[in-house]
């Protein structure tokens, strides 16, 4: 299969190597735009057409809220932790090698480098987009995981760019790549019509869960320990619970657990423990779907 650009672009003609399914498509659907990507390992085609991708959810009745973190990547409002992998720490000690090695071998002034340069700088390149991948399809597993095993997931809206301003902390921010992944949670709640809701950060750390009074911390402040109604839970649990119950309110839902364990409305009573949603033949009874 090829494929031959006419617009001014004068790259000639491509050939393109992709599963039966992909070259199925290409020829079926219309194809509003193309882009050439040049990536460390070659030429990948971009290909743009409109496809409605519905799938047929399974619903499970539970609800969960994500605190995003860097000792942890997350943690629920049950205290369940999922730990990153840290795929750019893991790779420091190649890519300085790589680019120690680069920096050995390039001459100011010579145009063009070396054939040794270049090769150094692809393999260099390589280790990039290896590391680039891990956490793109680490994102993509565990999102997917997320919105399977729930019906309605709430999420902080952090802005990563803010974040990363503080250098301390600006490579382990980005190697945690939190932005990807939530954006492949709302990709997958669209698939399977189910509620993914983005809230904001503000005081999900201070303000206590069990009765709403601001407790203030620093960040190496680790457990949450209310002076009003003598809580003490770890601060991350403490923000993931009050995430999810700004989550709920966005639905028109009360926060609240009740005996069963089922989430409900008119209790005065608020207590922590496993929450779900409460269902209706097998689907919750939030019919906002995806926001």
């Amino acid at each position: 299969m090829y494929i031959t650009f006419t617009d001014g672009f004068n790259a000639g003609a491509f050939s393109l190597y992709c599963d039966k399914e992909t070259r199925e498509d290409l020829f079926r659907l219309k194809i509003n735009r193309v882009r050439v990507v040049r990536r460390a390992d070659g030429y990948y085609a971009q290909f743009c057409f409109d496809a409605d991708r519905k799938e047929q959810g399974n619903y499970t009745g539970n609800v969960i809220g994500l605190d995003l973190g860097l000792q942890y990547f997350y943690k629920d409002q049950n205290d369940n932790a999922v730990v990153y992998p840290k795929y750019l720490r893991k790779a420091e000690k190649r890519l300085k090698r790589q680019q120690k090695r680069l920096s050995k071998k390039y001459r100011k002034g010579a145009k063009p480098q070396s054939k040794s340069y270049h090769r150094t700088r692809k393999r260099l390149g390589k280790l990039h987009l290896k590391v680039q991948r891990q956490r793109k399809d680490w994102a993509i597993k565990l999102a997917r995981n997320v919105v399977a095993s729930n019906d309605v997931v709430v999420y902080e809206a952090l802005k990563v760019s803010n974040l990363v301003k503080n250098h301390n902390l600006a490579k382990s921010i980005t190697d945690a790549g939190w932005y990807q992944f939530t954006q492949w949670l709302d990709y997958y709640g669209q698939i399977w019509d189910k509620a993914i809701v983005a809230v904001a950060p503000n005081y999900t750390s201070q303000d206590c869960s069990n009765c709403g009074h601001r407790v203030k911390k620093s960040l190496s402040t680790r457990t949450h320990s209310c002076p009003h109604c003598g809580i003490k839970i770890c601060r991350d649990t403490n923000a993931a619970l009050n995430i999810l119950k700004r989550g709920m309110e966005v639905l028109g839902m009360e926060w609240q657990n009740s005996t069963q364990g089922h989430w409900e409305s008119g209790s005065e009573d608020r207590k922590h423990g496993e929450k779900t949603a409460s269902t209706i033949e097998g689907k919750p009874e939030i019919t906002s779907g995806f926001l």
